[in-house]
């Protein structure tokens, strides 16, 4: 019998509809995936189930019963949690504090902070989950600290679990220790809902799977015998995909990016590369391996202490990210959430955000320019929104991506583009879109520097990988050795090899 439903759920905005006539049915003790491409209508949806929006029309049942959530509150009551992509913890508080806020176990008005400790310490270490419960949430890295929401769902003893992108931001170990839970939730009768782009997961843990397509349901499979990746594909986007990469080879001119020596208190190891025009130069690592904290130094987002950046060249003045702009230089960041988007502005703003000096007279905007440069990259990045005014908090991850990516192409004389996790949370139609954008950048003769967890993703777009292991750059390789083993046993500290990774 289904113990969740959802039963003709209809969502609208003013000029868009986000659902329309939705419906489908989970089992108790399943692991349901839920896929489309950005825009489809997934986040909306999971905003209805954890209480955050209201339908227009159609229902929600629980074990049999109507649920009429009027806030979070009604749904985190009745059972339901949602750990989203874009992470919701308060970084200055511990993990225990985070994990048991609004709850704290209290003694005579005072908070029992052993009893915290000992119970969060109890519940994480029963789900395989390795972090100490009172570092502060400021101190995790990102992977960390998407452990520590999946830990909400453990401490909560949730009915329904919506994991929305979960392993986005985790190693490949963090990732089976996410498996393995999984498997637990599903073994005690949870119901995990499964938001995610990368087949192999779907694939590997789901026993059911849903697909949207711009807001109505395109496919529901009961069970994934049978059912091919190339189908699912092809459901979510309406159109064959047959090569997600599209790689098209170019010829590199100059080194027009050179980094000598760098370093600082985020990589105190003194680390050089160079970067040639029209090439896409792939960085590839595990978490904590130190590829983020370089470009950061690179950018200026991080202050460096020792060493030069050159660009065509000429080595640069400048040590903050506002010079490196206008040297050529810009970065868009892996954590869009914090560094890239501006919260409660429209997407014109966020696009128009860093060129407004070329296009403001005498520091008065001129609205009719911003108007056409934002019209300009919402129709060339298909980003998909009911008008350029739209808050951008309003926007699937995948086409605030996009409004970043938006902004930076709008800025004039770009000459070094870094992209951090390009395709974080995108679906698969969006990635061979950015993937094709990032190809025709450089054909115009831009250095593209490409960061990513995805091996697949570096070895399928760039011209030459370096691979970085605690804090170093262990390995150089271009795409002619490229081998999948090679790459991971350099990524790897010398006590780990390949075979004993997942373990």
């Amino acid at each position: 019998m289904a113990f969740l439903e959802f039963r003709n759920i209809t969502k609208t905005y003013p000029g868009v509809v986000a659902l329309s006539d939705v419906g489908f049915d989970v089992e108790k003790g399943a692991v349901h995936g839920l896929m489309g491409e950005n825009g489809a209508g997934k986040s909306t949806l999971i905003k209805i189930l954890s209480g955050d929006l209201r339908a227009n029309e159609g229902s929600i049942q629980l074990d049999g019963e109507p649920q009429n959530y009027t806030s979070t509150r009604d749904a985190f009551d009745a059972g339901v949690i949602v750990i989203h992509q874009e992470l919701q913890l308060v970084p200055e508080l511990t993990v225990a504090e985070n994990l048991t806020l609004g709850r704290f176990p209290a003694n005579a008005g005072v908070i029992a902070r052993s009893q915290m400790l000992e119970d969060v310490s109890q519940r994480l270490k029963g789900a395989g989950i390795d972090i100490d419960p009172r570092r502060k949430v400021k101190t995790l890295s990102i992977g960390e600290r998407q452990m520590v929401e999946i830990g909400k769902a453990v401490m909560l003893d949730a009915r329904v679990i919506a994991l929305d992108e979960p392993t986005s931001s985790l190693s490949t170990r963090e990732s089976e220790v996410l498996y393995e839970l999984i498997d637990k939730l599903r073994a005690a009768g949870k119901v995990i809902l499964y938001v995610s782009h990368r087949m192999d997961e779907i694939f590997r843990l789901c026993d059911s799977l849903t697909v949207l397509r711009d807001g109505k349901l395109a496919a529901h499979h009961a069970t994934l015998n049978g059912v091919t990746r190339d189908q699912v594909v092809a459901e979510m986007v309406g159109r064959e995909i047959n090569d997600i990469w599209g790689y098209r080879p170019r010829a590199a001119g100059n080194v027009r990016l050179k980094v000598d020596e760098i370093a600082g208190y985020s990589l105190p190891t003194p680390t050089s590369f160079e970067v040639r025009a029209g090439e896409i130069l792939g960085f590839f690592g595990l978490i904590g391996a130190g590829r983020s904290e370089l470009m950061r130094l690179v950018f200026g987002a991080d202050p460096r202490h020792t060493g030069t950046i050159s660009i065509d060249g000429t080595p640069l003045v400048a040590r903050d990210p506002h010079g490196m702009i206008r040297a050529g230089l810009v970065l868009c960041s892996e954590d869009r959430k914090h560094d890239g988007v501006v919260h409660g502005r429209s997407i014109e703003e966020n696009i128009n955000i860093s060129s407004r000096r070329h296009s403001a007279n005498f520091g008065i905007l001129n609205s009719k320019v911003e108007a056409e440069t934002a019209e300009t990259f919402i129709k060339k990045l298909r980003i998909r929104t009911p008008s350029r005014h739209q808050d951008i908090l309003n926007l699937s991850g995948g086409n605030q991506q996009k409004v970043i990516l938006g902004r930076w192409l709008a800025e004039q004389g770009v000459r070094v583009l870094i992209i951090d996790e390009p395709t974080r949370g995108i679906d698969v139609g969006a990635k061979s879109e950015i993937y094709d954008l990032l190809y025709q950048l450089a054909e115009d003769g831009m250095a593209i520097v490409v960061v990513s967890s995805e091996l697949p993703e570096v070895m399928g777009i760039c011209d030459r990988i370096l691979v970085m292991c605690e804090g170093k750059i262990s390995a150089e390789i271009d795409r002619h050795q490229f081998k999948e083993r090679a790459i991971l046993a350099a990524a790897l500290p010398d006590r780990e090899t390949p075979e004993n990774l997942a373990s």
